[in-house]
C-alpha cells in the first residue's frame, strides 16, 4: 500500500504542476479526493494554490472556497459510504479502501468520547482528518450539522494552507516541509482551544436561566 500511496502522491504532484490551467475545478477535485479515502496530503494542493494567488494568477478567496467545497464533498462521500455499507463491511474490507482497522477504531473512539464536535476539530488534525467522517456516517449524524462542522473545520485548515502559500510565495513548499511539525502542533493547539471554547459556551448557554414572565 505504501508504494501505491507514493505513486498517487507522484501523480498528484504532477497534476498540481498544471494547477494554473486546471484552476478552481482542479483544487475542488483534488481536495474532494484528499478528503475521501485516498491518502495524500492536502498541502500539495492548497500550498501551490496559495503561491498562484501570491503571483496574481488566482484569487485567495476563490481557492479557499474551492478547497473547502472539495473537502466537504469528500467528507460527504465517506459519510454516505459508511452509512451504506455499515460497520461489518468496513471491519472486513476497509483495508482495501485505505481504511486500516486500527485507524478506524481510533476515529470511532474519538467520536464516541467527544461526539459531533470531532467533525470540526479532527478536520485540523493529520492522519484522522479523512477518517472522522466514517464514524459520523455510522452514527447517522444529522446531515446539516455534519456539513456545518465539516465545512468550518475544513475551511479553517484550507485557509491556513492557502494563506501560508500566499504570504510566503515560492518559499512556501520548502518552509512548510522544514517546519511542518511545528505548524502541525500549532494547529492541534488551535483545534483544542476552539473545541474547549465551544464546549464551555455550550455549557454556559444550557445553564442560562430562562426569562421569567412574558414579553
Amino acid at each position: 500500500m505504501e508504494r501505491l500511496t507514493q505513486w498517487i502522491e507522484s501523480l498528484v504532484t504532477l497534476y498540481v504542476g498544471t494547477l494554473e490551467s486546471s484552476g478552481y475545478f482542479g483544487i475542488f477535485l483534488l481536495m474532494a479526493i484528499e478528503s475521501s479515502f485516498i491518502p495524500f496530503p492536502s498541502e500539495v494542493v492548497m500550498l501551490p494554490a496559495g503561491v498562484l494567488a501570491h503571483q496574481g494568477k488566482m484569487s485567495v478567496v476563490g481557492a479557499i472556497i474551492a478547497g473547502t467545497l472539495g473537502s466537504l464533498v469528500g467528507g460527504l462521500f465517506n459519510y454516505y459510504f459508511a452509512r451504506l455499507v455499515g460497520r461489518a463491511f468496513l471491519e472486513r474490507y476497509g483495508k482495501y479502501f485505505f481504511m486500516p482497522m486500527e485507524q478506524l477504531h481510533k476515529a470511532e473512539r474519538v467520536w464516541e468520547k467527544h461526539g459531533e464536535l470531532t467533525t470540526f476539530v479532527c478536520r485540523l488534525l493529520p492522519a484522522i482528518r479523512q477518517l472522522i467522517s466514517i464514524p459520523a456516517g455510522l452514527a447517522r449524524m444529522n446531515l446539516f450539522r455534519f456539513c456545518l462542522w465539516t465545512s468550518i473545520g475544513a475551511g479553517l485548515w484550507v485557509s491556513i494552507l492557502t494563506l501560508t502559500g500566499y504570504f510566503l510565495g515560492e518559499q512556501a513548499l520548502h518552509l512548510w516541509e522544514e517546519h511542518k511539525t511545528f505548524i502541525t502542533l500549532g494547529v492541534i493547539g488551535l483545534a483544542v482551544v476552539l473545541g474547549i471554547g465551544f464546549v464551555v459556551t455550550k455549557v454556559v448557554w444550557k445553564r442560562k436561566p430562562e426569562p421569567v414572565g412574558g414579553t
